[in-house]
């Protein structure tokens, strides 16, 4: 490209900056280069990104409708608008890519006041806040989920369902089959709750594995990421019960970790989805509550439909409540099996590829 290649616009969390990373794996292909704008959080997740690539651009979250906290979000988030239109000019892109949370709308709003080119990713299976904020001013939408526009036709007709893309790691960890399960066998079980960790799943896992039948805790080798306040009590508890674990705050090779799992339990984030589905892995997904949008439990419920996944809302997400789901699927290891088979049938490991050629195409560049 004669410019200055594609700048990816993503918040400093896993969830965001995963499908960045895959996008710009794709767009290597091509021999594109790529960087990022992203938020002080990113440094964890960005690691993909060489430093040289990786640009801090201000932003906030709006969080409440407390007055105090809503002029300090609007303050960072114009002090990041001008920070990205000063950078912006130096890197010459010839398209600016979103991939949503409001850590987006300072590049992209800049983007669109310089004339470049724009495109937006929406992951989730309804739009959230800052991508509905941003659709009417881009050049192209893609979507993870089909059917994310179909009641708005304006915007509709500027969009592609390109679905999620997901890891490099995730399409190697694909190629892998879902591990056998014989009765009396060793049964991998494996929870997260998305890039920040989840305080719920220290708080519920633990204790229905406690309630488990001793032959069936026996049984169990569980992997869980758990925050770092949370850590000792939920090692203690597996210690205790002398359950085989591994328990620690993130793990870099979680793709790795799902293909060796029958069973994952963990939230419903776009990319938590795309890449079970991908991998093909049965999940117990349990939607982040209380969110406007219910995004999650929206995603949560196309895999639920194709036969991949329980969905579980949070209330109903008790220790009782897992130990009876554990308990059933482990019981039946056809139905483990064929929850697998439908998942990776529901899921894509090409949607990068396609988003890249989207992304060329807007950048006025024909893929090759």
């Amino acid at each position: 490209m004669a410019t200055g290649g594609v700048l990816v616009a993503a918040g400093g969390t896993g969830g965001h900056l995963f499908p960045a990373e895959a996008l710009a794996a794709a767009l290597a292909k091509y021999n594109v280069s790529v960087g990022l704008l992203t938020d002080a959080r990113a440094q964890r997740h960005a690691g993909a990104f060489p430093p040289e690539a990786v640009h801090i651009i201000p932003s906030a979250t709006i969080r409440g409708r407390n007055p105090l906290s809503l002029a300090k979000t609007g303050g960072l988030l114009t002090y990041g608008l001008l920070k990205a239109w000063m950078v912006l000019p130096g890197l010459k892109p010839a398209v600016v890519v979103g991939f949503g949370g409001y850590p987006t709308i300072p590049p992209l709003l800049a983007a669109s006041l310089r004339g470049i080119p724009t495109l937006i990713h929406e992951q989730n299976a309804v739009m959230g806040r800052a991508n509905r904020m941003l659709a009417p001013r881009v050049h192209a939408i893609a979507t993870g989920f089909a059917g994310v526009l179909k009641n708005n036709p304006a915007l509709a007709a500027k969009a592609t369902h390109t679905g999620n893309p997901v890891r490099p790691a995730v399409i190697a960890a694909a190629t892998i089959g879902y591990p056998p399960l014989v009765d009396g066998g060793t049964l991998q079980l494996l929870v997260f709750g998305g890039s920040q960790g989840a305080r719920v799943m220290a708080d519920i896992v633990p204790l229905a594995i406690e309630k488990l039948e001793p032959w069936l805790r026996a049984r169990l080798k569980v992997v869980q990421q758990a925050r770092d306040e949370d850590l000792p009590r939920v090692r203690d508890i597996y210690a205790r019960l002398q359950v085989v674990c591994d328990v620690a705050p993130f793990f870099k090779d979680l793709p790795a970790r799902m293909a060796a799992s029958h069973l994952v339990v963990s939230r419903s984030g776009a990319s938590t989805v795309a890449e079970l589905s991908a991998i093909g892995r049965p999940g117990i997904l349990i939607p982040l509550p209380h969110a406007l949008d219910q995004d999650q439990r929206a995603n949560a419920g196309v895999l639920m439909d194709a036969g991949g996944a329980i969905r579980l809302d949070q209330a109903d997400f008790t220790p009782e409540r897992l130990a009876a789901e554990i308990t059933a699927l482990a019981a039946e290891p056809g139905r483990l099996a064929r929850m697998a088979a439908a998942a990776k049938a529901a899921g894509s490991i090409d949607a990068a590829d396609r988003l890249a050629d989207l992304v060329l195409r807007v950048a006025g560049v024909v893929p090759r």
